[in-house]
């Protein structure tokens, strides 16, 4: 995978952490009462408000959104940008099966939408553990036939 789409990735993650956890963290009550907007509301059928649960939620995508700014601005470095893949995979695939095996709750259009969502997360993560790729790999061998290590070695 090219620095550019690790980067582009990286970005959108951060971008979504950065809005579902502001809005969970400084807007607790209108984040459950909302999420995720356009008229949807999916959080209310799923049990009572919690303030500091949902301030929790908040903090947690918060922090998911850091590290995938710091890793998208440090896109070449494939260990930063696995360590977030796998960070983003260690809460998304727990996240997918929860909501997996509790679609009952919502008409056709939010199962899909719920399934559709939570899955990008899952395969945006799962892409970002993929290495450099063959370019990334040629470059490897080059530095290491001069005996040196590659940037994304390091």
């Amino acid at each position: 995978m090219s620095t550019s789409l690790r980067r582009l990735i990286l970005a959108l993650l951060a971008a979504t952490g950065a809005f579902v956890g502001g809005w969970a963290y400084f807007a607790p009550r209108s984040w459950y009462d909302t999420f995720p907007g356009f008229g949807r509301h999916w959080l209310p059928v799923l049990g009572p408000f919690n303030e500091h649960l949902v301030k929790d939620v908040g903090a947690m995508y918060l922090a998911l959104a850091a590290l995938s700014a710091v890793a998208a601005w440090r896109a070449e470095n494939v260990l930063a940008v696995q360590l977030a893949g796998l960070a983003w995979l260690v809460f998304s695939i727990p996240h997918l099966i929860y909501h997996l095996q509790h679609l009952n709750m919502y008409g056709g259009v939010d199962k899909a939408l719920n399934v559709a969502s939570l899955s990008l997360f899952v395969l945006a993560g799962a892409a970002l553990l993929v290495p450099g790729g063959v370019a990334s790999g040629r470059l490897t061998r080059a530095c290491c036939r001069r005996g040196r290590r590659s940037r994304t070695e390091r």
